[in-house]
């Protein structure tokens, strides 16, 4: 494939054809370089990683589905290292390019997902989202992107992460074929309820600047009119750095539990960032996971409180748009990173749907609302969206 955008591994070129009929007969999909592919090694973005694993004996599930459909597999994406970063800078493949800036990042760790669909170089892509990962690509390349439910497309054949949170994601450019493609991934999910409530929340637009809350100001109007009933919640009491700190400390704990024994015994080499990230996950202290696996019990309670069966929860995707390539690390770790897992965190803990949709702009930059919904409401997700984005034509940007 012809790939000016550095979205496609280089370093592993497969490509599958789909079964020819189906839902998804005729449209081409990548596939992030953490989905197993049967023959082929899996590069989970880091070369000691690719060199020191042999080649999977089955395909990912998810994969067998969408080519099952009919769908044919273009090839496998660029991820960030080991998945634990947001920039979608990557120190040994390179950054894959952002489409809609390219001086500036596509987002992470699903970047090369998002780049490929953001450059029409395929129909839709899979990725993993464990903190933001397809969430926070979506909203800063200007395409739509599907956080499901906890538990609620099977993750086999993918390298595991964070349990607590990981995820299958999906990108698509139009929110028709993102629902065409989850119902696929989604197979079985009951019929969606009509979403009856939109419960906007205060604290998470309190985090972001002005220009991005007025940028998502008519989005948020058009998804009040959708829905019909507005309403208005402080989703943390505590404060979401709170929530954040919850969410970072058990999966810090479950990503050492994962790989600590590699990286301990083959020494790779990481970017920046990674290797910071990964010296603080090794001395996470167990008395703390206990902590705050039982405070993310409360905060399940919580988000019930906040968010009924019928109800959606609207907040900024993003604290801003993407980042300039190469900024400061103190930039990229403090502001960009802390600042988005504020908000993307909200979703991970409760194990709950989350869609971002391109109906906001920045200084030309296009910038994400997300829609969340309670734990398997996903198809409600599905169908708001398709409704909310012929609308999002009208929107004032």
């Amino acid at each position: 494939m012809d790939d000016p955008y550095g979205a496609f591994c280089r370093h592993d070129d497969v490509a599958l054809a789909g079964a020819g009929e189906g839902p998804l007969s005729g449209l081409s999909f990548a596939v992030k370089d953490v989905f197993d592919i049967a023959g082929h090694r899996t590069g989970f973005g880091n070369p000691t990683w690719l060199a020191t694993h042999p080649p999977a004996d089955r395909t990912a599930s998810t994969v067998r589905r969408l080519l099952d459909a009919g769908a044919d597999m273009a090839g496998k994406t660029i991820t960030d290292e080991l998945t634990y970063s947001l920039t979608g800078e990557n120190a040994h493949y390179g950054t894959p390019t952002n489409p809609a800036a390219p001086d500036r990042v596509p987002g992470g760790s699903s970047n090369g997902s998002v780049s490929a669909v953001a450059a029409k170089l395929v129909d839709f892509a899979v990725g993993t989202d464990c903190g933001g990962s397809v969430r926070l690509p979506a909203s800063y390349c200007g395409i739509l992107g599907m956080r499901p439910s906890l538990g609620r497309i099977p993750v086999d054949g993918v390298l595991p992460f964070s349990a607590s949170f990981d995820v299958v994601g999906w990108f698509a450019r139009d929110a028709e074929l993102l629902d065409r493609v989850g119902r696929v991934l989604l197979a079985g999910d009951r019929p969606a309820p009509e979403p009856k409530r939109l419960v906007i929340a205060d604290d998470a637009f309190a985090l972001v600047e002005d220009k991005v809350g007025d940028a998502l100001g008519s989005a948020v109007a058009l998804a009040g009119t959708v829905v019909g009933e507005t309403a208005h919640a402080t989703v943390s009491p505590e404060g979401l750095d709170a929530w954040f700190s919850v969410f970072r400390i058990i999966q810090a704990s479950e990503i050492w539990a994962n790989h600590g024994d590699w990286i301990e015994t083959a020494k790779p080499e990481f970017g920046r960032g990674i290797a910071e990230r990964m010296d603080w996950a090794s001395a996470v202290e167990a008395d703390d996971v206990i902590r705050c696996r039982q405070e993310r019990l409360r905060i399940q309670a919580r988000l019930d409180d906040v968010l009924g069966p019928e109800d959606v929860l609207c907040l900024p995707t993003s604290p801003r748009v993407a980042p300039l390539k190469d900024a400061p690390t103190d930039e990229v770790e403090v502001r960009n990173r802390h600042q988005a897992m504020c908000l993307l965190c909200i979703a991970g803990l409760g194990g709950l749907p989350q869609i971002s949709l391109p109906l906001g702009q920045v200084d030309g930059l296009p910038l994400g609302l997300s829609i969340v919904a309670r734990r398997g409401n996903d198809l409600m997700l599905l169908d708001l969206a398709r409704r909310l984005m012929v609308g999002g034509d009208r929107v004032s940007r």
